[in-house]
This record gives structure tokens, sequence and C-alpha cells, in this order.
């Protein structure tokens, strides 16, 4: 079974396609999509049919049997999936020690290229609102809220209104609908959204465990994280190691992107060669010369070099690059990586927070310096690489300018072949083969 997201807005810009077959989730741990449905499906999956599933969410009564589910989702080794990666059961203990906790499940997902979380959403509402419920138990919270996605917000309300009919949990769950920001999805930024209504990362954040939202004990998951929550919490530690790595256990959502013949969301196991991922969307459209691994804040990496790698942090760290928030990106040979880099930090530097000169200043910088190569005026590439240098290294009042620069260090490796031949006025890009990459323009909001 497959869908193609052309025909569903929600699911824009990237193509969602679902093509794995799962058999029941607690039966058979190895068995592929642990958190979509068996297949398409023309509207979300309701409540009855979510328990049909997966079985009654789990529930944690009393300070043992928390502590016990606790532990148990750190022997699991579930990692947050919107990013950053940290273990859920450390930030899980850490609120839990406090009072007057809120759980906030972060659906933000303001990357352009990715889809995986407003897919997810639209899709396995109820096991994102498990996860939420789960979390709240597990850290003494009387109130969830799921920040979903501007797209996906109406089919969450749905979804949340169901269970308070069905009187499914204890939390109070609600759903408020996200910026549309790229940095919106930032934690601090979620909760500073929340508060005033301004997607702005916090200059000097304190810890959102100790003083979140409204002064509060936060813990901040994205969703794709609550979802697995929800099955560790059914299924056990041992049945969400039954894939993945030793290092990096259980299985990942990951959007591709680009060129290839099905672009769309996979559920797959972490530790997949990246090649073997890109088959499963339908193999390269054709030839593919660089991967943007890891999205916008990622990597460019050479496909060939790539191509045999785990899909890990481990696996990806021999070319410099990481798993991020689960996005594979194929750049046809026959388009310019410089190109479209340029594109992508003239778009980075628009969405600045706006809080430090770093970031204000530094980044429209670089991505002048970078249009200037791409269209063969003249870069100056020392000025460049000192520029990349200066705004970096955790100069800036949020990690905005870190991931900017990030990427942009990584395509002047990855196309350093080409640089020489944009300095003398020539590209191996074809016409028409520009702006693979979506980037949204203000026009578009």
């Amino acid at each position: 079974m497959s869908w193609d997201a052309t025909e569903e807005p929600w699911a824009e810009p990237a193509t969602a396609r679902l093509r794995q077959q799962p058999a029941a989730p607690g039966s058979d741990p190895g068995h592929l999509p642990r958190l979509l449905p068996d297949g398409f499906t023309a509207d979300p999956t309701s409540l009855a049919d979510h328990l049909a599933r997966y079985g009654p969410p789990a529930r944690a009564s009393g300070r043992r049997q928390r502590e016990e589910l606790i532990a148990e989702v750190d022997r699991a080794g579930l990692a947050g999936r919107g990013g950053a990666g940290f273990p859920t059961g450390r930030k899980l203990a850490a609120v839990a020690e406090r009072r007057r906790a809120v759980v906030v499940g972060n659906g933000t997902e303001g990357e352009p290229i990715s889809a995986k979380d407003k897919v997810l959403m639209a899709q396995s509402p109820h096991l994102v609102l498990d996860g939420a419920a789960v979390a709240a138990d597990l850290v003494g919270a009387a109130e969830a809220i799921i920040v979903a996605h501007p797209a996906v917000g109406d089919i969450m309300a749905a979804a949340a209104a169901e269970r308070k009919r069905a009187r499914m949990d204890r939390a109070r769950l609600s759903v408020v609908p996200a910026a549309d920001r790229f940095v919106a999805g930032e934690a601090s930024a979620v909760v500073h959204w929340l508060e005033r209504g301004m997607p702005k990362p916090k200059a000097t954040p304190q810890r959102l465990s100790e003083r979140g939202l409204h002064g509060r004990p936060t813990l901040v998951q994205n969703v794709e994280t609550l979802a697995h929550l929800a099955l560790i919490a059914r299924y056990g530690a041992g049945w969400f190691r039954g894939v993945g790595t030793r290092r990096e256990p259980g299985s990942m959502l990951v959007t591709v992107a680009g060129a290839v013949g099905d672009p769309g969301v996979y559920d797959v196991a972490i530790g997949t060669p990246v090649g073997q991922v890109l088959d499963l969307a339908g193999g390269p459209a054709g030839p593919i010369g660089a991967l943007l691994i890891g999205g916008y804040f990622g990597s460019w990496v050479d496909a060939a070099r790539a191509a045999p790698l785990p899909l890990s942090d481990e696996g990806l760290r021999a070319v410099g690059a990481g798993v991020g928030a689960g996005l594979l990106a194929a750049l046809p040979a026959d388009s310019c990586g410089l190109v479209e880099t340029a594109r992508i930090a003239r778009y980075l530097a628009a969405e600045s927070a706006g809080q430090c000169g770093p970031c204000v200043f530094g980044l429209d910088a670089i991505a002048g310096q970078l249009e200037r190569l791409a269209d063969g005026r003249g870069a100056d590439l020392a000025k460049l690489s000192r520029w990349i240098g200066q705004v970096g290294a955790g100069r800036g009042a949020c990690k905005h300018p870190d991931g900017t620069v990030g990427m942009v260090a990584s395509a002047l490796e990855a196309f350093a072949g080409e640089i020489d031949q944009h300095r003398a006025g020539w590209c191996s890009g074809t016409a028409g083969r520009a702006g693979v990459l979506p980037v949204p323009s203000w026009s578009q909001r």
C-alpha cells in the first residue's frame, strides 16, 4: 500500500509513501513499521482501530511503578527523535523528581524538507497521545500539551477529543498549533511560543526540567519519541531492542527526499545501510552526486561514500555526519551542490531569531558569499572560512548559527571540486536542475 502526499496538503512538501506491512506490534519486535498504520488509510487511525492493533495503553500508578517504568525506558535505550538524541529515560527522571510538572509534545517540524512528524500525527495520532499520557504519568503531570504543525493540528485535536469522551487518560491532553518557523522547533522556542506567542529560543535558557513553561518543570519530547515511549510501556525494553544496534536501539522514521523513485516517510531499523534506505524509497531516480544527511542542520556527503554506512550516529561519524531528525535528501548528479547550499543558507539566514550578531549579521554575510560563489561572481573563500569559524563554535544566542555553518562547512568539503569551476565562471549543473530541495518563501507561509 502507498499514498502520495501531493494529494494530501498536510504532508507537503515531502511525498509520504508507506510500503512496509507489519505484524501485530507486540508479537514480532523485528517487523516494521512499528509506528505507522498497516497500510494507507484516507483517515487517521481511530481510537478503536488503534486499541485493536496495539492493545490498551500502559499505566503507571504509584511512585514505585513510575520508577520501574522509567528504568525500563532507560534499559530500552530510547533517545530523542527530534535531532538532539538525548536519552529519554534521563529526561523523564530529571522531571519526575520535581512537582507541578507539565509535558509538552513537540510536533513543530519546522524543517521544510521533513515530513516524518506530520505523517505520524496524521496517521497515528493516538500513539502520540498514548506517549504523552504515559509521560505525564511518569513525571506526575496533570497536563500534557501537543504542539502540532498547523497542517495536522485539527487531526490531533480531534483525536484528543475522542479520548476525552472515552475517559482514556488521567492527564488533561490538549493540542496547540505550532509556529511555522524553522527555529520554532527548538525546545525553549516551543516553551516561549506557548508562553508568549513568540517562537524564539531563549538566549540563556534555564534547564527546562527545572523551570520551563510558566516556571514549572517541563518535559519537552518530540512526538515520535512519545510514540516509541508508548510502545516501550506496553512491550518492554527487550521488544524495543529487537531492531537497531546495541548502542542505538530501535527503529526511526526517516524522511527520504530528492532524487529517489518514491520520496516519503519510512520506518526503518537504526543501523540499516543508507543505500538500503534509499532502496526502500524506490532507489535513485538517476545518478546521485551527494546526500544531505540530517536535514538543513546536517551534512553534505558524497553519495558513494555514504551508501554502505549504517544509518546511525555511530555509523555516520566516519563521514562527519549524524542522523539528526531523520532526513536523507538525494541530490541529482546534474544538480549543483553549491547552488543548493547557497539557497538553503539564504533561507536559514532569513529564519534567524534575531537575538545576536553572529546570527543576524554573520549568517547573512555567509549566505552572501555563498551566493557569489554559486553564480561565479568571485567569492572570497578565505573570508568565508574565517566567518564560518567566527559565527559557529557556540558564539550565538542559540544553536541556529552553529547548525547553519556546520552544513555550509560540509558543503565546502563535499563540493570542493566544484569551487574552482565556479570561480572560473563554469558550473557542472544543468539548467532546470536548481531548486531541488524545498526552500519556502515568506509568501508561502
